[in-house]
């Protein structure tokens, strides 16, 4: 069994539009290859806020990161520097807030948008900062750092499908689309990446409302999808797992020493 993993968080999407139109990954489930949890995202769901409680286990009303505009380094430790401090070789293709919060804030693309430092918590990165920035471009970049770098944690991370929901809102044929074509990209890696063994996480940070906007309590904006692939995970449909748990939960599979909640029965 591998303890190497990459996460995939598609940026904005909605559980129920993943569950309609994400036709490959659903395909994986009817084979059994994949498992689908419901998450509720913590508050207030927003993007910023949610990257740190994915990365750290920490809610944002106790990270203090509680709206985008803040613009600083986490201060808790997070799956990036866990496995750097451990040994593990860590790297990232994800919007440059991921950068401003884990390596060096704020960002400034010229020095930050390539980076290849072992000091850094994100050690190999290629950061984008448009929010139309394709999600083609974005998974190659992400598949270019797993084959030049062989990292033991990978995330990727792509912005269309939320930045299709804020022009169009949730119950849009374009946000569909949208979806419906990172689940084909998707088609194109995760053969790759399950013969090689990783174990994979596809979640979201929050969901989308009909006013194309985030940030409350309705439940098209809370409710994201976790998928979850590979030998290490139990595929139990009754295991219970928070949105503070995926770090946890990441840190478990990489072996690594930590102190973060962990979802009971998600892993073997």
């Amino acid at each position: 069994m591998s303890n190497k993993v990459i996460l995939v968080v598609l940026d904005g999407l909605n559980h129920s539009v993943a569950r309609q139109c994400l036709g490959y990954l659903n395909g994986l489930i009817e084979s059994q290859q994949a498992t689908l949890y419901p998450i509720t995202c913590e508050l207030p769901s927003l993007s910023r806020p949610l990257y740190e409680c994915l990365l750290t286990g920490v809610r944002p009303v106790e990270s203090g990161i509680v709206h985008n505009y803040i613009n600083r380094c986490s201060e808790h430790e997070s799956v990036f520097s866990l496995a750097r401090q451990q040994g593990r070789k860590t790297a990232a293709a994800a919007y440059h807030w991921v950068s401003e919060l884990y390596n060096r804030s704020p960002y400034h693309p010229v020095e930050d948008r390539f980076t290849d430092d072992p000091a850094l918590n994100i050690q190999h990165g290629l950061f984008y900062h448009w929010d139309h920035y394709p999600d083609e471009a974005l998974f190659l970049d992400g598949e270019h750092l797993r084959r030049r770098y062989d990292p033991d944690f990978l995330l990727i991370h792509p912005m269309n499908i939320d930045d299709s929901g804020h022009q169009y809102g949730l119950d849009s044929p374009q946000y569909r689309n949208t979806a419906r074509k990172a689940d084909m990209i998707l088609s194109d890696f995760l053969p790759q990446w399950i013969a090689a063994g990783y174990q994979i996480l596809i979640t979201s940070d929050h969901g989308m409302n009909n006013d194309g906007s985030h940030g409350g309590t309705l439940a098209e904006e809370r409710e994201v999808p976790l998928f979850v692939i590979g030998d290490r995970f139990s595929h139990q449909q009754s295991a219970l797992i928070a949105q503070t748990d995926i770090c946890g939960v990441l840190c478990e599979l990489l072996g690594l020493l930590h102190d973060k909640p962990s979802a009971e029965g998600i892993l073997r």
